[in-house]
């Protein structure tokens, strides 16, 4: 029997769970494991019962959604997140990829592409549109001081620590470097992606790539 795709629902409304749950109900290969309607909650939640995919709203009552996919990503990050918003261009949709989220959805998108977009994640795949990864990188090269201040934060370690992972090296392979236990080099990595305000390690390599090539 195939493994179902577990999901938890993320949005302030309830009345917006209930309808995605009953989008996702009928559907074989996805079950809904969880829902929260706070941010405090959600990230509660997903460290307790790990989904596969997390449909998180960008806005919420106690704080944002990309706090908590932030959050949610340095202890699961396995989970796969998908951002709600209603807006495309919206600040927060930016804020959310950096924050290592795989994807956004509109909030009117039908429920056959609810369905799908759960299935490219899960199986690998991201919902990032090209103009927005785009402006990420035009960001970081139009306020290059933004970039120089998250830089700025990271301490002489960190940094040698982020090369090496733009150079694709695991942590394993970082620790035997610069002669640290795998466990000291994942606590430094979650603390540099911390300090960058990003969620994931590839986005650490485009980061500091960028960065060094304004």
């Amino acid at each position: 029997m195939t493994k179902k795709i577990s999901v938890m629902l993320v949005d302030d409304h309830q009345i917006v769970i209930e309808g995605l749950i009953a989008v996702l109900q009928p559907i074989e290969e996805i079950k809904v494991i969880a829902q929260a309607l706070t941010q405090e909650r959600a990230i509660k939640t997903a460290n307790e019962c790990h989904p596969d995919v997390i449909l998180m709203d960008v806005r919420l009552p106690d704080g944002s959604g990309i706090e908590a996919c932030r959050a949610i990503l340095e202890e699961n990050p396995q989970i796969k997140i998908l951002m709600l918003t209603s807006y495309p261009d919206d600040e927060a949709v930016l804020a959310s990829i950096m924050a290592g989220a795989n994807g956004y959805l509109l909030k009117e998108v039908s429920s056959d592409g609810i369905v799908d977009a759960i299935k490219t994640i899960a199986n690998g795949g991201s919902l990032l549109d090209p103009n927005v990864t785009g402006k990420i990188m035009e960001k970081l090269r139009h306020h290059p001081s933004e970039a120089e201040s998250r830089m700025a934060s990271l301490n002489e370690r960190e940094k040698t620590i982020l090369d090496l992972i733009a150079e694709g090296k695991t942590n394993k392979e970082i620790g035997q470097v610069i002669f640290l236990s795998e466990k000291t080099i994942k606590n430094y990595v979650s603390s540099l992606l911390a300090k960058l305000q990003l969620g994931r390690r590839s986005a650490a390599a485009a980061f500091v790539t960028e960065f060094k090539n304004q």
